[in-house]
């Protein structure tokens, strides 16, 4: 198109500008009638938005994920995600935000959500979810469970995980056990565990049947497994109740049947978890509680014949089919993030079954829906992904409890069962007064919740409607 004239100077009489108007409308006639046609001029090309994408994983995790940014990427042009490892991100997502330069979406974990919206740092996503039809009855309950918190929900998954014993068939054998029936009860496993026992000649401890220090993990969670609950929504937390006192004192049976500084040695051998030497590959310990996640460090760090299976782990209540502990990752909207509509889009995305699949397998892992395809089990590598399906959709479920001051309650239950597990029988002593500091907590966390609750309804009420 070519540049308009910025200024004509033209003088004549008015007669004369007549008849050259006339002139000048014959000459464009004529020129339009031999003109060639034009072809329109394209329309500008519009930018995408673009979103930064904050997420935990790393190593065959995170390609698992970039590959399905890459195919959102290439499947539209409106929107483009740029995928950002970052560590440490529980910790860095809220100073971004606090600091009003948060990412446009993250990966996180779910017990995370809590202190996150507690503190006024995630954007709810109830109708951003009922109009891409996403629907808590699709997904495993203590998976959309997980995504909710004070009524709202604040989150999408991709990858849970349940937990389950893992046992050496071949250590099994060599007790004399039958290889394939693992232990179903508790008092089952403490059984076995006086069966796998080896010491040598001097009377130190080669392998243990179970610790229930190994690998750490689960401490706080123990209580589950003598039919208690973490926390009740009407009493708070149950730091000192009958089932957490039991808990403590099977830890503290430990020292006693086996020797505190025997125990002490054995573990000081232990070898890092991602590695050869992890004292369930080495046969150090005989059985163990592990998710999904395991059969990945059993490939790549096992000996080559390495024999093992997978079921519920044991109760001690009767009748118990066993109990296993629930988690999940997420995807969540930081407060103030730029183009919440657009990262959702991507968030539901991924959210399709076919996509969910996908990242589950490259990550194998479970899949967050009731509805699996056929496909999923068949294709997977994990030979024990239905084993940990069926778990996934049992009733001996725990998961963290709904409260910001978890992180603080688990610390301090760690350390009080570490003591335990040293012999320390003053360890019970701790847990009344651990009741009554994180009580105190929990409340004064609630109060704020309520101040954040009350100044910000009105704002998502208003996000909800549009």
């Amino acid at each position: 198109m070519s540049p308009r004239p910025q200024h004509l100077l033209f003088i004549a009489s008015p007669g004369r500008l007549f008849v050259l108007a006339l002139a000048l409308a014959a000459t464009a006639v004529a020129l339009c009638g031999c003109a060639r046609p034009t072809t329109a001029s394209a329309a500008p090309a519009v930018a995408p938005v673009v979103l930064d994408y904050w997420e935990k994983w790393t190593g065959f995790e995170a390609e698992a994920m970039r590959a399905l940014v890459d195919d959102f990427n290439a499947s539209q042009s409106r929107i483009r995600v740029r995928y950002l490892p970052v560590s440490q991100i529980e910790r860095k997502l809220l100073l971004a935000t606090a600091g009003g330069n948060p990412p446009d979406l993250a990966g996180i974990y779910a017990y995370l959500l809590p202190v996150y919206a507690e503190n006024n740092a995630l954007t709810p996503l109830d109708s951003l979810a009922r109009r891409a039809g996403l629907h808590g009855a699709d997904y495993l309950p203590f998976v959309w469970a997980a995504c909710r918190h004070q009524g709202f929900l604040w989150a999408l998954p991709t990858t849970p995980a349940v937990t389950a014993l893992h046992w050496n068939k071949k250590a099994f054998r060599e007790a004399g056990l039958d290889p394939e029936r693992p232990p179903r009860t508790l008092a089952e496993l403490e059984a076995f565990n006086d069966k796998l026992l080896v010491r040598d000649a001097d009377g130190r401890l080669l392998r243990l049947g179970h610790s229930p220090q190994e690998p750490g993990w689960w401490n706080a969670y123990w209580v589950a497994c003598f039919g208690g609950a973490l926390w009740d929504p009407a009493a708070g937390f149950r730091a000192d109740g009958p089932e957490m006192q039991a808990a403590f004192r099977w830890a503290g049976s430990y020292p006693r049947r086996f020797g505190a500084h025997e125990l002490q040695r054995l573990r000081n051998g232990f070898g890092s978890f991602a590695s050869p030497q992890n004292p369930f590959f080495t046969g150090r310990v005989a059985m163990v509680m592990q998710g999904p996640w395991m059969f990945n460090f059993i490939r790549d760090f096992a000996p080559a014949d390495f024999e093992w299976g997978v079921a519920p782990f044991p109760s001690a209540v009767p009748g118990s089919p066993g109990f296993a502990i629930a988690e999940s990752d997420v995807l969540v909207i930081p407060a103030g993030a730029r183009h919440p509509a657009e990262a959702f889009t991507f968030m539901a995305y991924v959210n399709r079954p076919e996509n969910l699949e996908r990242l589950c397998l490259a990550q194998k892992k479970l899949s967050p829906l009731r509805a699996v395809s056929a496909d999923f089990y068949t294709k997977h590598s994990n030979p024990y992904i239905r084993d940990f399906a069926a778990i996934a959709a049992s009733e001996g479920l725990v998961s963290f409890p709904p409260v910001t001051v978890w992180s603080e309650y688990q610390d301090a239950l760690n350390n009080a069962f570490d003591l335990m597990c040293l012999g320390d029988r003053d360890a019970l002593d701790l847990l009344a007064p651990l009741q009554a500091r994180l009580r105190e907590q929990e409340l004064r966390k609630q109060a704020r919740w309520e101040r954040v609750r009350a100044t910000r309804l009105e704002e998502w009420k208003r996000h909800d409607q549009n």
